[in-house]
């Protein structure tokens, strides 16, 4: 197969490198394609004011059968970069491995999901996948993801993803052995208390830093539940954001009735 590979923690990140060292492994044409330097939570971002650079790297870490290039913009740039400048026609985009979690809302922020989303406008089959790394917790298990990774990749060989549709997939951080499978997840809720803290600058100055502490509604059948129960969580994501019941409700209101004259 032609993967197009790309992530937004990197170009050096073990992740991509992990991802990509499984994929050329087993003989796919492998093209890494992927920021220069770390680019989590950009979103969907896209670089519309300045010139971008893209370069390929030398790296001992990638296999010598899968070439690398960064760039100097975002994970959505990459991705456009790559199939406009090197793999105009992958078979598959694949976005990761993440260096954590890209559960509940996280989606709409994250960079690795949104570079996913940019190979599918552009018509290609896309997954991103996340490593659930926490704070504190066990080594980072990106074999594990790798492995995940083959396996439902495998899988879609022989049962295609239906247009205008990505899967999101978060793998917990354990050793294969000790997964509990996988379950086909919606998205969760993933709330964050005390998101916004404020401090001082070393000049004394008044400053605010994002963070926050996080807080899973642990529902059953969401990505989050799917993870803390040591399951792969699959979410199946597509593009059109429509709700599409308000229509019929919006027009019964009366709202397509308003007079601007």
């Amino acid at each position: 197969m032609k993967l197009l590979i790309t992530n937004d923690d990197g170009v050096y990140a073990p992740g991509i490198i992990a991802l990509a060292s499984f994929f050329a492994g087993r003989g796919n044409e492998c093209v890494v394609v992927a920021p220069d330097r770390e680019r989590s939570s950009v979103g969907h971002a896209i670089t519309l004011n300045r010139p971008l650079r893209l370069w390929e790297v030398q790296s001992a870490h990638y296999p010598a059968n899968c070439r690398a290039y960064a760039c100097d913009g975002t994970p959505s740039d990459s991705v456009l970069l790559g199939l406009e400048e090197i793999m105009p026609e992958p078979d598959l985009v694949l976005s990761g491995i993440n260096s954590g979690p890209n559960l509940g809302d996280d989606l709409t922020y994250s960079g690795t999901v949104s570079a996913a989303m940019e190979g599918l406008i552009h018509g290609h089959s896309s997954l991103a996948f996340s490593l659930d790394i926490r704070e504190g917790g066990a080594g980072p298990h990106y074999a594990t993801a790798a492995m995940v990774a083959g396996h439902i990749v495998d899988h879609l060989g022989d049962s295609p993803l239906p247009e205008g549709v990505l899967l999101n997939v978060n793998v917990p951080n354990l050793p294969v052995a000790e997964l509990e499978g996988l379950r086909i997840t919606r998205k969760g809720v993933r709330l964050y208390r005390g998101k916004v803290n404020r401090i001082k600058d070393p000049a004394g100055r008044e400053c605010w830093w994002v963070s926050g502490r996080v807080e899973d509604r642990l529902e059953e059948g969401s990505d989050v539940w799917a993870v803390a129960n040591g399951q792969v969580s699959v979410t199946p994501v597509h593009m059109d954001m429509t709700h599409f019941p308000s229509i019929d409700v919006l027009a019964s209101g009366g709202l397509e009735k308003i007079n601007f004259k």
